[in-house]
């Protein structure tokens, strides 16, 4: 009876579900449409249990765990022994550490956070992380003053190569389109983000390409996703302009560099917005009470 479910399966005579579950995340199924997202195909990534990072090596040992943590004690003590008159040192131009665990394997690790004011705008804090044990590195921007009364919309058109290199913070519950190349990256894709303009359209490029490795090679010969990938590239290195960055953020703290500040921008337009009841309930505003 199996084998011939499975003759069916095959054959597509019916409707199945196929789950690939990979605890090192390696594996992968080619989305078609990409990259627009494929109402077929779900992608849930996880964090492994202490079990799965045993059986894949990736556990320190626990006498590393314990030199960590006695370094940590020791520095934490000549830090309670420092001058007070270093305590009246501005907290803005500090970078604080702090302890964490690796989002890759789980080990010990630290993270540096430091808050940067950003001209024309507001505050932010960057974080970075960087894993002695398995090399992993992140960093994470997330805004200082909290969600903004209203949501924004940012208008950019490239008309310059220069225009690549403007400043743009991409918070992680906005959204970036690309209206010509009919494309639309997600909020909390690439969580946040403070680099430029393109450096976000590589990141975006490198992730695409990452999540579908068939879009490069003999196999992307053709594909949409490879025509898309050679269209941004253009964009990229400068040699098609005219396009339009859509940066939409219900929050309110995303940014795109205005060159010509403080007065307007000929090439870019800031819409304010009253957010919607669903903008304001995926926040989590609706069932807060001042």
């Amino acid at each position: 009876e199996f084998i011939v479910k499975l003759k069916e399966c095959l054959e597509v005579k019916q409707s199945f579900t196929m789950v690939l579950d990979d605890p090192t995340g390696n594996s992968f199924i080619e989305n078609k449409l990409a990259p627009s997202p494929n109402p077929n195909l779900t992608v849930e990534n996880y964090v492994r249990a202490d079990e799965e990072n045993q059986k894949l090596g990736v556990v320190p040992s626990v006498d590393a765990e314990v030199q960590k943590s006695e370094a940590a004690s020791d520095q934490l003590s000549s830090t309670s022994t420092e001058p007070k008159d270093e305590e009246n040192q501005s907290v803005s131009s500090e970078i604080i550490v702090f302890q964490t665990n690796c989002s890759n394997c789980q080990s010990p690790t630290e993270t540096r956070m430091k808050p940067v004011d950003i001209p024309h705008f507001k505050q932010v804090i960057i974080m970075a992380t960087s894993c002695d044990h398995c090399g992993h590195r992140d960093s994470e921007v997330k805004s200082g003053t909290g969600i903004s009364e209203h949501g924004t919309t940012i208008n950019l058109r490239l008309v310059d190569p220069s225009d690549l290199s403007r400043d743009i913070l991409k918070a992680e519950t906005a959204t970036i389109s690309i209206p010509e190349l009919d494309f639309e990256l997600q909020s909390g894709t690439l969580g946040g983000r403070f680099t430029t303009i393109e450096g976000i359209l590589s990141n975006i490029k490198s992730q695409l390409k990452g999540f579908n490795p068939f879009a490069v090679g003999d196999s992307a010969s053709g594909s949409k996703l490879a025509d898309f990938l050679d269209e941004l590239t253009e964009i990229i290195e400068g040699k098609r302009l005219g396009v339009h960055i859509v940066l939409d953020d219900p929050a309110g703290n995303s940014y795109i560099q205005n060159t010509y500040a403080p007065e307007p921008d000929p090439e870019m337009k800031v819409k304010h917005y009253q957010r919607t009841f669903e903008q304001n309930e995926e926040l989590g505003l609706n069932d807060m009470r001042t």
